[in-house]
């Protein structure tokens, strides 16, 4: 990690990540990239559908290869570069018929190393594979839900999936939210933790710092008034009042509520829920 001195107050207690001793290039693969509109929490109308997005610097989009469509062709990680867009490191894939891609990099791989996809690939960091041949108690990343759809799961920085059981057609995968839950086995999975388990600890410091990821700011709800939330009004600094936390919409929302849609299409596949509050904590 990185420290700052704290020459102005919102230096003070700032860290950042020191990416010059992690990272090999400075500069995208151009044929890789792209530009991109970012949708900043409206919907197709414009209106905002998500609160607390928009600004931002502006950013080059890298064209991330989330399915290793290449199989059996083995690859050598060219680079390790920093992409604005995710929390994890990805890095170039140069692959022996010559081609080039971005893939998402676990932890621990460095420049020159070889990795490859296939049914029987070594299960080794780096490499994919389908399920039905990763062995249980293999942490994996980067996991299909539908199998050809690509990586949808275990995606963020320092994150992993945890194989816990097979049985049935279908692979038990034990969630970072600690829910597990059951998908096909021929769904396919890198081997691995996402690279870069440092980003949760990087103490952003200041408001402009946020705003320059392009979050925008957050008010309290018990500093609204009544007709904007429900735990507006009240003489003074005042507690919410309300035995249950609400949404500014009156729904339930944190504090161990359950949230999910009572009748959501993929219920049947989860075996445990995830735990929540004060219960997470002491398991």
């Amino acid at each position: 990690m990185k420290q700052y001195k704290p020459y102005t107050k919102s230096r003070r207690g700032m860290s950042g990540i020191e990416y010059s001793k992690l990272l090999t290039a400075s500069e995208p693969h151009k044929a890789l990239t792209s530009g991109v509109q970012r949708a900043q929490g409206r919907n197709n109308r414009g209106r905002i559908t998500v609160r607390h997005k928009g600004g931002g610097h502006k950013r080059l989009y890298r064209e991330i290869d989330f399915s290793y469509e290449k199989r059996g062709v083995p690859a050598r990680v060219e680079t390790i570069e920093y992409d604005p867009n995710r929390s994890g490191f990805i890095g170039i894939l140069l692959y022996k018929d010559g081609e080039r891609r971005y893939a998402l990099l676990p932890q621990g791989i460095v420049a020159g190393s070889e990795i490859v996809a296939g049914e029987h690939a070594p299960v080794t960091p780096g490499n994919r594979l389908p399920l039905k041949s990763i062995p249980v108690g293999t942490f994996i990343y980067n996991v299909e839900v539908k199998s050809g759809q690509g990586g949808k799961l275990g995606r963020a920085a320092g994150s992993h999936i945890e194989v816990v059981a097979r049985a049935e057609g279908y692979v038990d995968l034990k969630m970072p939210s600690s829910e597990i839950r059951r998908v096909l086995e021929d769904c396919w999975a890198t081997v691995g933790e996402v690279s870069n388990p440092e980003n949760k600890l990087v103490s952003i410091g200041k408001a402009g710092r946020s705003r320059w990821l392009g979050i925008r700011p957050t008010v309290r709800g018990s500093a609204m008034n009544p007709v904007d939330h429900p735990y507006g009004g009240g003489e003074g600094r005042s507690g919410r009042g309300l035995r249950r936390a609400k949404t500014k919409w009156g729904k339930p929302s944190g504090k161990g509520q359950k949230t999910r849609t009572p009748k959501k299409y993929s219920n049947y596949l989860i075996v445990s829920r995830r735990k929540v509050g004060k219960r997470k904590a002491t398991q």
